[in-house]
């Protein structure tokens, strides 16, 4: 709900009256809105990528089956990868105006009270939108998280569990893995992280790909309880049905 509500008004924000589409538009690698929403290959990026995924993630799992009663605050996440033109402005003007023409099936109706940027807790470290203004300009630091083995702070890990919460697919060789096995779970981690970073960032991952798979085949899983499932969704933009599916459920 939020994404296709959030991609309709930022399309109507960002675009010309009279665009042709992203995909026609003569200036859609400048355009907001086809950078983000609708991005696809240009010349110099990644082979074999005709749509890119997108820079953006919502994250309002808590938000499932939530009725928010009048005067109630709700929020949700997005994580954000384009570390080149960011277009935060935009957001917040996209995030402001679906507040104010409404939200869900009976169009509730909202004002955008804040936006701020998280810290790998959750906890606000600057705000950028309170409401009336914006507070910051786009040159923030993103967040970082430093996976080597040395860094400060570091503990040794023995155990990691895994939530998938939305239905996953993952691929092993040309076929879909039946357990979200960690080699096949790492390596698909890996490899969409070099391209977003490819696509968004500073370029592909610079590490030792195949070193990398073969230390996470080592990687034993101890128990596995996950749950097929086959949903589908239709776009009230475009009238399509779009199939999810998938595994959901927990792996240690």
């Amino acid at each position: 709900m939020l994404r296709g509500a959030f991609g309709t008004i930022f399309r109507r924000i960002a675009c010309v009256p009279d665009c042709p589409g992203a995909r026609e538009c003569e200036i859609r690698a400048a355009c907001p809105y086809a950078r983000m929403f609708e991005p696809s290959a240009l010349a110099g990026g990644p082979s074999g990528l005709a749509d890119w995924p997108r820079p953006f993630v919502f994250r309002a799992s808590r938000l499932d089956g939530h009725t928010a009663v009048r005067g109630e605050a709700f929020s949700f996440d997005l994580n954000l990868f384009d570390m080149h033109s960011p277009a935060i402005a935009y957001l917040v003007l996209a995030f402001a105006q679906l507040a104010h023409e409404g939200l869900g099936p009976s169009r509730g109706r909202a004002d955008l009270l804040e936006v701020a940027q998280l810290d790998e807790g959750g906890e606000c470290v600057a705000r950028i939108y309170d409401g009336q203004q914006f507070l910051l300009s786009e040159g923030r630091a993103p967040m970082t998280l430093d996976l080597a083995a040395g860094a400060p702070g570091a503990e040794r890990v023995e155990r990691v569990r895994v939530r998938f919460v939305t239905p996953t697919e993952l691929k092993s060789g040309q076929q879909l893995a039946e357990k979200p096995e960690f080699g096949v779970l790492a390596g698909r981690i890996r490899d969409r992280l070099s391209t977003l970073r490819a696509l968004y960032g500073e370029g592909p991952l610079e590490i030792d790909f195949r070193g990398f798979g073969e230390r996470a085949a080592r990687v034993k899983m101890t128990r596995c309880e996950i749950g097929r499932v086959d949903l589908a969704r239709r776009s009230s933009r475009t009238g399509r049905v779009h199939p999810t599916r998938g595994f959901v459920g927990e792996a240690e």
